[in-house]
């Protein structure tokens, strides 16, 4: 099983904004946190905004130490 690094995002936003975000998660059968994930990788690969694969980056922190 290969281990994940995850990391914590606080933000504030419009209770609107949440709210629609929640009915478009549960609408497409994901978690919030899962939804936005989704949301930003498919943005960058828009804007040729290359993500490194978790197991790449678990290998860099580990190689580090």
């Amino acid at each position: 099983m290969v281990a994940k690094k995850t990391t914590t995002l606080n933000l504030r936003i419009d209770a609107s904004i949440k709210e629609a975000i929640k009915l478009a998660a549960e609408k497409d059968h994901r978690s919030i946190t899962n939804f936005i994930e989704l949301l930003v990788r498919n943005h960058c690969e828009d804007v040729g905004i290359t993500i490194p694969e978790q197991q790449t980056l678990f290998e860099e922190t580990q190689d580090e130490h």
